[in-house]
């Protein structure tokens, strides 16, 4: 079997394990019997534990990241920027929901165990958030013209709509019945008409 071939069985089996049990509990005993081979194969191919738990990281997080740039990059570059973010929302919800235990890792395990692992979520959530935050921008400036739009405001939501998201998806992964769509239109219509628009049944809506 081509070693990537093989090397991609065993991150899924840890990804399996550290989602399932967390990083201190999940043993490499495991996770070669998970992935059908001999825990020194294990560490020939991943060295340490350390050194696997921080590529399962890094794997499923540039998988999340490609999931939401394929969306933005399918997306009209000329679309309303309410358009995009919810192509956006779509993937990011979707790629949540299809990987849950991907999702696990990424959004609890990585960000509870320290260094080197924090600093790994770190970095996803930062390209996830200047996403975000180029559309923000965008719309509030078509929203208000020649208006200069504060920098800090506009971090400020995109952190927040970042926060909430990350938030809902562990929610909808953990709730029966709740779809990735769902989840992202909950997000959606909270984000871009308000509060106030919900509770008089205003919602928003694709084109």
């Amino acid at each position: 079997m081509p070693r990537a071939v093989r090397e991609r069985q065993m991150m899924d089996a840890a990804v399996t394990c550290f989602a399932r049990q967390g990083y201190q509990a999940a043993s490499m005993d495991e996770i070669a019997e998970l992935a059908g081979v001999s825990k020194p194969l294990v560490y020939l191919y991943l060295n340490s534990k350390e050194e696997l738990f921080t590529a399962c990281i890094r794997r499923e997080a540039q998988a999340l990241l490609a999931a939401v740039a394929e969306a933005e990059a399918v997306a009209d570059a000329s679309a309303p920027p309410d358009e995009r973010l919810w192509a956006g929302l779509l993937a990011f919800f979707g790629h949540a929901a299809d990987h849950p235990d991907a999702w696990a890792v990424l959004s609890r395990h990585a960000r509870t165990q320290g260094e080197p692992f924090a600093t790994e979520a770190a970095r996803m959530r930062e390209e996830i958030t200047a996403f975000v935050t180029g559309l923000i921008d965008g719309a509030a400036r078509a929203a208000h013209g020649p208006v200069e739009i504060g920098e800090r405001d506009v971090a400020a939501l995109a952190q927040a709509l970042v926060g909430s998201a990350e938030s809902l998806a562990t929610w909808a992964n953990e709730t029966p019945g709740v779809t990735a769509r769902e989840a992202a239109a909950t997000l959606m219509n909270f984000a871009w008409s308000g509060l106030g628009n919900l509770m008089k049944n205003e919602r928003w809506s694709p084109r």
